[in-house]
């Protein structure tokens, strides 16, 4: 009786460890699943450092470029001329200015820009100095078509305007040579302008009325940074620009007709006419919309240094799931095949390796850039995980698949990276690749016996 007592306990104590081991491959993935999950919290982390890096350097260039001088956009030059408005109210009869803006019949720019590279802390900001040469002319031909009154118009005080975004910009006195005469712009729009930020000059321009075409020239030496805009206010507007930059990026509504682009230096010529544009040469009584139709035909060109390592750096971080699901998955068919056991916070230790890539690549690009970081952070990472792995099984051959396998899946994601028209389709590809090997691998595997 004793003896039946003791082997019936015997299968019952068996009975629940057998039940276990049954299962441990399954309680096995369902550890390495929430390990996965677990790593989500550091990848979220340097997320967000990449991100607060990225913003450091705007926030990093925002202060040079203050200090130096913001990115230019040039309006002008253009003719505000007042006239009487009588309005009358219970007999009483009120006079108010109203103003009118003509723009030239013709706009020519020839610029010869120099760009220097400035630095604060480890950040470079691209600055430039330029020398601006504006052509045209004005004529009264516009404002008969517009069937304006010329007798009510003030042209003994018509306001000659030119809109710039930072005076800071300005190196030398600016003045306009307007037919026979000369005017020296002051500072300020005198509340005559499009814009507020800016300088006029108030002319006689009487000869407009003999309907006369008067031939103006400005040259401006203007600092900025990081780019260069104009708008196209001539009824034909050209631009021809010149620099000492390799890597320039045409922006705006309106791209260069022609463009040269060497290894030393640019050259770009735009021709914009007034049928491309959404607004008359003569505004009267303009609106927060017709300034609105103004400033969005701006055109020209961006000297920002090519810095493209936190974008790069945040999509690599995008597929760290990928890398760290079959790593995992295949450290655990290493230790199913080979019959070796392997802590769960061994699998702890060779993510949290896969997430620190992910820092060293944010770190070492910040300074030799991203391709040369990305090799050294991804050599690094293979050669600790490659390692750690053999001293865990003893075995060269998990080491080396391992190695491999990272060494794989590393290009494969770089090769993403630089791909822009082909990228969804080399990643859908590639995940179906991937999805088709790890069934074939686990199909060997018996999930229900030790």
């Amino acid at each position: 009786m004793d003896a039946f007592n003791e082997n019936s306990n015997e299968q019952q104590a068996q009975q629940p460890m057998g039940c276990l081991n049954r299962f441990s491959k399954t309680i096995k993935v369902v550890i390495i699943g929430l390990l996965i999950l677990l790593l989500m919290i550091p990848m979220f982390m340097i997320e967000n450092l990449i991100s607060e890096r990225g913003q450091t350097q705007e926030e990093a260039i925002n202060e040079v470029s203050q200090k130096w001088s913001l990115a230019q956009t040039i309006t002008g030059p253009y003719l505000n001329l007042q006239y009487p408005v009588v309005t009358e109210n219970n007999g009483e009869k009120t006079v108010s200015i109203k103003d009118l803006i003509l723009f030239p019949d013709e706009l020519t720019v020839n610029g010869q820009l120099k760009t220097e590279i400035l630095k604060r802390s480890i950040y470079e900001v691209n600055v430039y100095q330029s020398e601006l040469t504006l052509k045209g002319s004005f004529s009264s031909e516009e404002l008969k078509k517009s069937r304006i009154d010329m007798e009510q118009l003030q042209f003994d005080r018509v306001a000659i305007c030119l809109n710039l975004t930072d005076m800071r910009g300005i190196s030398e006195q600016i003045s306009i040579t307007l037919g026979d005469s000369v005017y020296i712009f002051e500072p300020g729009m005198d509340n005559r302008g499009i814009n507020n930020t800016g300088v006029h000059a108030i002319a006689n321009l009487s000869e407009l009325k003999q309907n006369k075409e008067l031939p103006y020239e400005i040259k401006i030496k203007l600092k900025g940074s990081q780019s260069l805009n104009f708008i196209p206010l001539g009824k034909t507007t050209r631009v021809d620009l010149k620099a000492n930059w390799n890597t320039p990026s045409f922006t705006g509504n309106y791209l260069p007709n022609n463009r040269n682009i060497t290894e030393k230096e640019f050259s770009a010529q735009w021709q914009v006419l007034n049928l491309n544009r959404n607004y008359s040469q003569v505004m009267i009584d303009y609106t927060n919309s017709n300034i609105k139709d103004i400033d969005n035909s701006s055109f020209g060109v961006n000297f920002k240094i090519p810095v493209e390592q936190y974008q790069q750096s945040m999509r690599s971080a995008k597929y760290a799931i990928l890398i760290i699901l079959l790593t995992f998955g295949v450290i655990f068919f290493t230790e199913i095949m080979n019959k070796t056991r392997i802590h769960a916070l061994q699998y702890l230790l060779v993510g949290l390796a896969l997430c620190l890539f992910y820092s060293l690549l944010l770190s070492f690009s910040e300074h030799i850039g991203f391709n040369p970081a990305y090799l050294l952070s991804s050599a690094l990472t293979i050669i600790l995980i490659g390692g750690y792995m053999f001293g865990i099984t003893k075995q060269k051959k998990p080491s080396l698949i391992m190695s491999g396998l990272l060494t794989i899946l590393y290009i494969y994601i770089f090769v993403l990276i630089q791909l822009e028209t082909f990228a969804l389709l080399a990643g859908s590809l590639g995940l179906f690749i991937i999805l088709a090997m790890v069934m074939y691998f686990s199909k060997k595997i018996d999930w229900f016996n030790e």
